[in-house]
This record gives C-alpha cells, structure tokens and sequence, in this order.
C-alpha cells in the first residue's frame, strides 16, 4: 500500500450510525470491535502486500502431464492465454466413495466466482482420480465454470500437496507465474495440521471459504459440531 498517514482505527470506528433499539452498553461494544475488524481489514492489506513482494519461487522443472475434460494437458497449458495460475488440490481420490466435502463446499462456491477470476487469472481444479470420475461429480454437482484436471499419472500432488501416494490426498492452494516458457512457484499454502490453533479447524489464513465469512458473522459462528455435508435432507 502506499505510505499513507493511517487514522487510528478507534477514530475510524467512531460514526453516527445506529441500529433501532440498541443499548448504550452494545454501542460502545461495537464500536470496539468496528475498531478490532479495521485493524484486521489492514492487517489482510499488509500480508497481501508482503505476498506480493515474495522473491522469486522455485521454477517448475517437471513436465506435468494431465487429464483434462478435452484431452491430455501439459502443465503450461493451463494457464491459457493468462501469465498467473491458481490450482486447487481436491481431495477426491481414486480410494474416496466421495469427494471430501469442505472442498466440495470451498469449490461450489467458487464455480460461481469463476467468470470473474477467469478474466484476470487461469484457475485449474486437480485431483487424482480419473477424469471420467470428475466431470461425472461436476455434472451431478452443477458446476459450470471450473476447469478440472486429473494428476493420476503425475507427482504434481506429491511435490505441492505434500501428498504421500500410498496415504491419503490434502487440500492445497498453489500460485504459478509464467514468463515466456519459464513457470515459477510464487506461493503455496503452508498451513495445516501442524499450525492449527486449540480447537480451530486447521484452515490457511488465506481464507477461500464463502461458508465460513457468513458464519463468521452469525451469534453462533463455524460451530464446533458441525461439518459440511454433501447432500441434506429435504
């Protein structure tokens, strides 16, 4: 961002709007925390702005080959005409009955986005089973936008998933940049298991899930009981 002279956050979050009803003691309550959630909106601003500024990341030297809904794909071929591609590892591997369904939420949001990203970066949705078995969910589902990719006969998830090929399959977002024929790794999502805070789900702080912003905002937040499921009854 630029070098601005920033207002404190408590001087931001004074104003005149009021709700009907309200106590003098919820006021002064939310305007705390207005406070609290300018801090945080600046503090999203300055992560993203040190991301921006990362070095240069490993180049791609693997010439990964995929499945694609049309045909066999070369890694380069997924970015299109664009010089920037996100991937999504999807958890729904050969060994699942069903694809997992946190990502599955994460993607049906996303399907929606699509349009929009799609204008400024390419976007690629791989898992490890066969294609026929993706699009087929992709069609019971409804998705309409996301592009899909099988790495069955690739180690793309093993070197950025950080999968094991005889365990199980992990979420991960990964950026690459490309700049003639050279691709480079610009960022990987490196938050897990193993950084999870006491009783948090184990999510990255780059948050992509629509699911959890609105819940965020409700009196009974994620919840600690409850987990997304792919079908609900009527």
């Amino acid at each position: 961002m630029p070098d601005f002279t920033l207002v404190p956050a408590r001087e931001l979050a004074k104003h005149k709007r009021r709700f009907p009803n309200e106590s003098d003691d919820y006021r002064r309550a939310r305007q705390a925390l207005l406070a609290e959630e300018i801090e945080l909106r600046r503090h999203i601003e300055r992560v993203a702005e040190r991301r921006r500024k990362l070095p240069p990341g490993g180049e791609v030297m693997e010439d990964y080959r995929f499945d694609s809904e049309s045909g066999p794909r070369a890694f380069a071929d997924l970015f299109g005409d664009k010089p920037t591609l996100v991937t999504y590892n999807w958890m729904y591997g050969p060994w699942r009955e069903q694809p997992c369904p946190m990502c599955t939420s994460l993607l049906s949001g996303l399907d929606g986005e699509m349009p929009d990203i799609l204008q400024r970066i390419a976007f690629a949705v791989i898992a490890r089973s066969p294609i026929e078995r993706l699009v087929a969910f992709k069609k019971e589902r409804g998705w309409r936008h996301l592009k899909l990719y099988s790495s069955a006969n690739n180690s793309f998830n093993k070197d950025y998933a950080h999968e094991d090929p005889a365990d199980g399959d992990n979420a991960a977002f990964n950026v690459f940049s490309r700049d003639g024929k050279t691709i480079r790794h610009f960022w990987g999502d490196e938050m897990g298991m193993e950084s999870a805070d006491p009783g948090q789900d184990p999510r990255g702080a780059v948050d992509a899930m629509p699911l959890w912003k609105i819940l965020d905002i409700t009196p009974e937040g994620r919840g600690t009981d409850w987990y997304p499921k792919l079908e609900y009854g009527k």
